[in-house]
């Protein structure tokens, strides 16, 4: 966009937070008067606008945990979560979304004994109707069911089902999660259902066709909606999927703010060593979550955070956004470090250049 363009979707973004700050903070969970609160649609949870992703760094440096042998966490992970956790609770993030079997393990043993200070979203990558053999209602249940074991709650806010990334799922498909998703309401298992998939065109279709459906989860990054062209890879550009949200009322959940870590210039941090990135790395990180919260239709950014240094960062994007995104200096620079990133996406993260549009 133009640096008008982005001005005018920042006061948008002024208003809309605006608005949203009227409410009674005693009716947002774990408060804090230094984040914004934004609704998520038609559930009536008030999400921190930036919020926490359930990925981090691993003993290799990729991007996510996926299993921990004999479900046990392992003594240092379980005190990094924790220590992450409490920060976010300090600073007022209260959402975290989950996706995979280690960060249901690790997350809960984070939030033991202060379940209710955050909103958890979870569901598990390798259950879920990604794969055709498990599009069952009763396989479905067990997906959702197997999320709660693992974090040891009683109950979750929002199964956020992850959805065949290309957008192949048949509405048959979906009829059949939500058939599970209401056998899991009916017994107090399931507050709201979400779905998340790279693919905008079938989000679009997945909101306008279910009401059961409160939020979405897609990728929104540093160089989302700032071409008018069709960038190719298969992507239909012609229909934004905002309207949509707002005339259905559903929440939305941003993911993959950073493409993946190829935001920055020091990429290779490993779970355990130095951490904490640098200066320059931080001051991106902050700029990119200003210009993702400028737009009012977004409920959430989910940065997955490594360290508490990121989270202080990360945080700190909320009410900054203003300051941060003054002048078309601050623009360009952005815009650069976005092409970069664009350009130097991993083969598994191609699909990201989809995006640039939404």
């Amino acid at each position: 966009m133009t640096a008008g363009a982005f001005l005018a979707g920042s006061a948008a973004r002024n208003a809309a937070c605006a608005a949203d700050q009227d409410i009674d903070p005693s009716l947002i969970r774990n408060y804090n008067p230094g984040m914004r609160y934004r609704r998520l649609g038609k559930t009536g949870l008030w999400f921190s606008e930036i919020s926490l992703g359930g990925h981090w760094r691993n003993r290799d440096g990729s991007r996510f945990w996926n299993e921990f042998s004999e479900e046990v966490v392992p003594d240092d992970v379980r005190s990094n979560r924790t220590e992450v956790v409490d920060k976010c609770i300090e600073l007022g993030i209260n959402y975290v979304d989950l996706t995979t079997p280690a960060e249901c393990l690790a997350y809960g043993a984070a939030l033991k004994g202060r379940r209710d200070a955050m909103f958890v979203g979870a569901d598990n990558h390798m259950l879920g109707p990604r794969n055709r053999e498990n599009i069952t209602v009763e396989k479905q249940i067990f997906n959702c069911e197997e999320c709660i074991r693992q974090l040891g709650f009683d109950y979750l806010d929002i199964w956020r089902i992850q959805a065949d990334m290309g957008g192949r799922n048949s509405d048959d498909d979906v009829k059949i999660c939500v058939e599970a998703f209401h056998k899991l309401h009916e017994q107090g298992k399931v507050q709201f259902l979400g779905f998340s998939c790279h693919n905008r065109d079938w989000l679009k279709h997945l909101i306008e066709t279910f009401p059961e459906v409160s939020m979405v989860v897609f990728p929104y990054t540093a160089k989302s909606a700032t071409q008018e062209a069709d960038p190719g890879h298969g992507a239909d550009q012609k229909q934004s999927l905002f309207p949509a949200l707002a005339d259905r009322d559903v929440g939305s959940v941003c993911i993959k703010p950073f493409g993946g870590g190829s935001l920055f210039r020091k990429q290779n941090i490993v779970f355990g060593q130095d951490m904490e990135g640098n200066a320059e790395d931080h001051e991106i990180a902050q700029l990119t979550l200003a210009y993702i919260v400028s737009n009012p239709y977004i409920t959430c950014s989910v940065p997955g955070m490594t360290s508490v240094a990121e989270v202080v960062n990360n945080a700190a994007a909320s009410k900054r956004a203003q300051e941060l995104l003054k002048g078309e200096a601050s623009l360009d620079r952005l815009n650069d470090h976005a092409d970069r990133m664009m350009a130097s996406l991993p083969h598994d993260y191609q699909w990201l250049h989809d995006w640039v549009r939404v």
